[in-house]
């Protein structure tokens, strides 16, 4: 994998005089030069608006994103491009399915089910939904070590939940939950399954046909794509159900002032002109993927995380919070002499770039009694001289506040 860092530019820059050592992937990833180059070639020789041109430019973009649909199809492996839909990412595509939830088909004294691995785009969606319905929020607890606590969910699994919306991997802990069983005990109740894929999809290899969920979203930004990009999956019965999200643009079929009627999937839910440069250039970013191979960026990834828990475990005050198995490549921590926003900081000034604080998952924290962590994420350009340098600093900030 350190061969792949050539294509990454900005890995090559000196942060704070020190050469940069990117430890927040979690928060978004840096992208390849294949990335960069296809937004510019979009912006210098192909843009055009889609699906309503006539001209050569129209087209061309029409293709190329058209063409990126399908591409998104195969990464996943949905059964058809009518049940890929852009938003600008995971949040947008939560919200999507939300709404629809909250107008379709919620009622009151009915449940969502979520998780308390859940970062806030996959709680206060639900949260507006069930104000808007009358339902309920109900939560799955979490373990000492970070992992879902399947015989609660099990007992929580009754006919008043209408959907379980969880997460694939814990951002802030890296915890990875056990989906295809989820959505196996779910669908024997007869209940749809929503799988946040925003910390999988980079990692993971997705199969949402088999591991059967009837909704999985993530976001491009932090699998190499650009900002502004994300997916959207539904299988086609829910998507049919469901009402659109926003109204104008390609998502209409007729129109009059008494009524209109809507475009057929995925048209239904891409209203206004989307971000097109930014899924042109995700086909790149999953074309780069596919490449390298996401079972081989998953080993590199283990491969450090099991080699940066034993190095700061060995530090004295380090307390690893999450210790599940099996984990995405995160690395949560605190330490008993300084607040996570220290060891950000002290950490910065090495160069070396992790993120500190509730991590967008203020009840998780609350559950492990902390309000923040310090938050080292991996990625497949990342190597073992990373973690080395994450190490100094740790020991440094030890140094310096112990």
């Amino acid at each position: 994998m350190g061969s792949l860092r050539a294509d990454f530019p900005i890995l090559g820059t000196l942060a704070r005089g020190k050469p940069l050592v990117y430890l927040d992937n979690a928060a978004t990833s840096q992208k390849p030069r294949q990335v960069i180059e296809a937004i510019t070639r979009y912006y210098e020789s192909e843009n055009g608006n889609i699906h309503r041109g006539v001209h050569y430019l129209s087209e061309r973009a029409t293709v190329l994103y058209d063409e990126t649909r399908e591409a998104a199809r195969q990464f996943i492996n949905a059964r058809s491009t009518r049940e890929v839909i852009f938003t600008r990412g995971t949040t947008e595509a939560i919200n999507l399915v939300a709404h629809g939830f909250g107008s379709a088909v919620l009622k009151p004294g009915d449940r969502v089910l979520v998780s308390t691995l859940e970062h806030h785009s996959n709680i206060v969606p639900w949260q507006l939904a069930c104000e808007r319905s009358g339902a309920e929020l109900a939560v799955i607890p979490v373990l000492d070590d970070g992992s879902l606590d399947l015989d609660a969910f099990g007992r929580l699994l009754d006919d008043r939940v209408k959907l379980v919306a969880v997460t694939w991997v814990s951002n802030a802990l890296g915890t990875i939950t056990p989906v295809a069983e989820l959505v196996r005990r779910a669908h024997a109740m007869g209940i749809p399954v929503l799988l946040d894929g925003a910390q999988a999809a980079p990692h993971i290899a997705v199969d949402v046909q088999a591991i059967g969920c009837d909704f999985f979203a993530c976001s491009g930004h932090k699998m190499l794509g650009p900002t502004g990009v994300g997916l959207l999956y539904g299988t086609e019965q829910w998507l049919d159900r469901l009402p659109p999200y926003q109204g104008g643009g390609d998502m209409i079929d007729t129109v009059t002032f008494e009524r209109s009627t809507w475009a057929p999937l995925p048209s239904k839910f891409e209203a206004g002109t989307p971000d097109i440069a930014a899924v042109v250039a995700f086909r790149a970013a999953l074309d780069y993927l596919t490449a390298v191979g996401l079972d081989a960026i998953a080993a590199h990834e283990h491969a450090l995380v099991d080699l940066a828990t034993e190095r700061l475990t060995a530090i004295p005050g380090v307390r690893i919070i999450g210790t599940a198995t099996p984990k995405a490549g995160v690395v949560s921590f605190t330490m008993d002499c300084a607040h996570p926003h220290d060891i950000g900081t002290v950490l910065d000034s090495e160069g070396v770039a992790i993120r500190a604080g509730h991590h967008c998952a203020q009840p998780l924290m609350r559950r492990f009694g902390v309000p923040s962590t310090a938050r080292a994420s991996f990625y497949l350009y990342n190597t073992p001289e990373d973690v080395d340098a994450l190490v100094r600093g740790v020991e440094r900030v030890r140094h310096l506040f112990a």
